[in-house]
């Protein structure tokens, strides 16, 4: 029976060959709970490389791995952000994770949680609430894991975390850039009359209102009713249906403008004055994305304008001084990006997030905290 012996050779040497391969292959880059792909040096060329670049710091050389976590929901602002971020730490040769929590404050924590259990070097934290931020972000910095984060206020009884650096859009001249527009395009009326759409406990949203308020107190505006979203898996319907049933209050001539503090309230009440016909009414908002400039561009829009800082280039710099921190580099504490007002009459038919600096001077575009050392990260990692 010398060849049944010869055949358990063969499959002995077969089960280990099959053995050998699942042992030692692997599969490079990983999907994540956002369900986008990151990609690992090792498929750029740069992880597991004892190659050292000359000029470039040691903390941002290596294996790097970034988590982006944000706590809202995935729209085309969220989606903006998390590519701006994860493109400029890719450039840097970074690995880079992203996760939505879709304005679920458990599900937030818990993934930040888990982050802080795993091999990342560096967070950024977008859109934390103040009642658990702290003691959210304390055991990261705990471990040494540096953190910068978005719109996050972190006070505990009036401690802070000074390792952190926090980062704004300026709020209060978002807010006055958006409502002086409105005022002004009703030059002829005081106060102007306006359905506000908004809600509170969210940290950039509570600062417009602080606007919003003075507005109301110098007599340019009138609310007439506050709208917000229960709904946060849809927040353009939820606000829809809300402002159409609102409306039926307020016959032609007795509304003026509909204010959105956040454009995802602003898209639905587009849409309510779209289904209802109501074209005595005009729209000013905060905040932009490409569908925002596609209904602001329709014939008869009732969308005149909005501020707006460009969602990608906060991605951007909330990468670069998370770099700057890995790289052991002196950063300012908090950091706030400037806004623009985008205005329908500039808008040109080809007009979108990626052409915007050519109708809105600037936009999208800083050069702040672009270290040298950056530039040659991104021409040894293939980028410009």
């Amino acid at each position: 029976m010398r060849w049944k012996s010869r055949v358990s050779v063969v499959m002995l040497l077969v089960a280990l060959a099959l053995f050998a391969t699942a042992c030692g292959g692997g599969q490079t880059g990983n999907s994540n709970q956002s369900g986008q792909s990151g990609t690992s040096q090792t498929e750029q060329g740069g992880q597991g490389s004892s190659e050292k670049l000359a000029g470039v710091p040691e903390g941002v050389q290596g294996n790097i791995k970034i988590a982006v976590i944000r706590n809202l929901p995935s729209d085309d602002h969220t989606k903006q952000f998390l590519d701006g971020a994860r493109s400029e730490g890719e450039s840097f040769g970074f690995k880079v994770d992203t996760f939505i929590a879709e304005n679920d404050d458990a599900k937030f924590q818990e993934l930040v949680a888990q982050a802080i259990q795993k091999d990342y070097q560096g967070l950024i934290i977008s859109h934390g609430k103040k009642d658990y931020s702290y003691d959210m972000i304390k055991p990261a910095i705990d471990k040494g894991i540096k953190v910068v984060a978005f719109d996050t206020v972190i006070d505990k009884d009036g401690a802070s975390l000074p390792e952190v650096t926090t980062t704004f859009q300026n709020d209060h001249m978002l807010a006055n850039l958006s409502l002086e527009a409105m005022v002004q395009d009703f030059s002829d009326r005081k106060p102007v009359r306006v359905i506000k759409l908004w809600f509170g406990g969210v940290p950039p949203l509570d600062r417009r209102e602080e606007i919003y308020k003075q507005f109301e107190e110098q007599g340019k505006i009138q609310t007439l009713e506050t709208i917000g979203p229960t709904n946060f898996q849809d927040v353009q319907g939820d606000i829809a249906s809300k402002v159409s049933a609102i409306l039926a209050k307020y016959p032609p001539g007795t509304v003026d403008a509909i204010w959105g503090s956040w454009d995802e309230m602003a898209k639905g009440a587009f849409k309510a004055l779209e289904e209802t016909g109501r074209k005595d009414i005009k729209l000013f908002s905060i905040d932009i994305s490409n569908q925002d400039i596609n209904l602001m561009r329709q014939a008869g829009s009732p969308w005149i304008a909005t501020a707006a800082v460009d969602p990608r280039l906060i991605g951007i710099m909330d990468m670069r001084l998370l770099a700057m921190k890995l790289a052991g580099s002196e950063i300012p504490s908090t950091y706030e990006l400037e806004p623009a007002l985008v205005k329908q009459n500039q808008l040109k038919e080809d007009t979108n997030m990626l052409n915007l600096k050519d109708v809105v001077p600037g936009w999208g575009q800083s050069d702040d905290f672009d270290e040298p050392w950056m530039k040659t990260l991104r021409e040894h990692y293939g980028t410009k």
